[in-house]
């Protein structure tokens, strides 16, 4: 996978769409899609393989028959890339994360603080899974750092999750 070296001055995300054809979800995955859009678009690096003008890129996702769909453009809409992935591979960490995610937010509501961090520091371990799990999937298609991916396996949860 790419390393920061590799990534050109407009290697990055300016726009990501979920597909809203699939409608809202409970407010705190609506929350954790919303901090993620954001979080992506202050700071990211992304570009596709092999695309000499390496940027900057919008980004729709969405999910279509069971696959993950990577359509990524320019800024003025011309295509540049679509990539789509089984999600098989992403099934169970998914499933995981989201048991993990219920149990943090009712551990907020009743639990100590030490139980609460064991909880997150659970949390983030599967989201890190996923977030590898997902970068190696688009090894070769699509380049990116660790944060973006994990971003990235943010949206790509709530989009499973409504789907």
């Amino acid at each position: 996978m790419a390393s920061g070296d590799n990534f050109g001055p407009n290697a990055r995300l300016i726009d990501v769409v979920l597909d809203e054809s699939i409608g809202r979800s409970t407010p705190d995955v609506e929350h954790e899609r919303a901090v993620a859009i954001f979080d992506l678009l202050e700071e990211n690096k992304f570009q596709v393989v092999g695309d000499e003008k390496s940027g900057p890129y919008k980004l729709s996702l969405s999910i279509m028959e069971g696959r993950l769909v990577f359509d990524v453009t320019r800024e003025n809409g011309d295509k540049v890339a679509t990539h789509i992935l089984a999600l098989g591979p992403f099934r169970r960490i998914i499933k995981d994360y989201y048991m993990i995610c219920d149990s943090y937010y009712e551990a907020i509501k009743m639990s100590t603080p030490g139980q609460i961090e064991t909880i997150d520091m659970a949390r983030r371990g599967v989201h890190n899974d996923g977030s590898q799990t997902l970068m190696d999937r688009l090894s070769g298609k699509l380049d990116m750092d660790f944060d973006t991916a994990r971003r990235l396996f943010t949206l790509v949860c709530v989009l499973h999750w409504r789907g």
